[in-house]
């Protein structure tokens, strides 16, 4: 089983469309079976996509409206690989677009979820979160992937520990099955007691750390909005499980060396 994460800071690139083209590329080359994705971004005022559009799109949301430039979507239309897919918007993006959360998987979804981490529930304030889950098929096996793009440890007003234990409380009612949590957690691997650390202290896995080949690991490399005085190497996206598994290998991609750079983060490639 092959597993990518990535934020994609959806059209706020530059060559947006050929970034798509290159992420496409990259998709068709590794054959994902899950693929989840954040900071997935769609103009407020672009036209509704038809029934027909979203013949294999599951709603995690009863009321999503998916437009015509959903970067999932579009993403999709390039790649000419039937993933099935859901997608939620989860609050007011750049000011002008629905920002949220896609999961595709090869296998067809079988039951999917949203759930709010954040306290906040303001559609136009940037700090409110929420997680997207879908029940699929894979190794054989029902199981979970979930995508999330949380806050950061020290906001002082919406700190990540309260996102992730609101997170931890869904995640809970799902554990009888194998469980993926995948996405931007704006949290720094090497930094001790904060939130990579107390995530681990609940039983989640690290795919990358327990891979038996990798890299260094780091999917930010300059400074981001988020991260704005950064200069170094983050490792700010994972991939977790909740059974102690051991991946064949972790790998950044989509950063320069394994596929083109396509957004401000690269992504996160394991395989099983």
């Amino acid at each position: 089983m092959k597993i990518l994460t990535l934020n994609t800071h959806a059209w706020m690139e530059t060559d947006q469309l050929q970034k798509i083209e290159h992420l496409a590329d990259f998709i068709r080359e590794q054959q994902f079976d899950v693929i989840a994705l954040q900071e997935v971004n769609q103009s407020k005022e672009e036209e509704a996509l038809s029934a027909c559009d979203l013949e294999r799109f599951f709603r995690a949301e009863p009321d999503t409206v998916v437009r015509q430039d959903n970067y999932a979507f579009v993403l999709l239309q390039k790649l000419g690989i039937p993933y099935y897919w859901t997608w939620i918007p989860v609050h007011t993006g750049f000011e002008k677009y629905d920002e949220g959360l896609a999961i595709l998987t090869l296998t067809p979804v079988i039951d999917a979820f949203s759930e709010y981490v954040s306290v906040i529930r303001d559609y136009e304030n940037y700090r409110t979160r929420k997680i997207v889950g879908v029940k699929a098929e894979a190794g054989g096996e029902e199981t979970w992937f979930v995508s999330g793009h949380f806050g950061w440890w020290n906001d002082e007003v919406e700190p990540f520990r309260g996102q992730w234990d609101a997170a931890q409380a869904k995640l809970d009612t799902l554990k009888a099955l194998p469980v993926f949590i995948m996405g931007d957690f704006n949290n720094v691997a090497e930094i001790r007691h904060e939130g990579y650390d107390y995530v681990a202290q609940k039983g989640w896995n690290d795919l990358y750390a327990s891979a038996s080949f990798k890299d260094d690991g780091a999917t930010v490399t300059k400074a981001i909005k988020g991260w704005d005085e950064n200069e170094g190497k983050l490792r700010i996206d994972y991939i977790f499980s909740n059974r102690p598994l051991q991946a064949k290998s972790c790998h950044v991609v989509m950063n320069g060396i394994r596929g083109a750079v396509v957004s401000d983060h690269f992504g996160v490639a394991a395989e099983l």
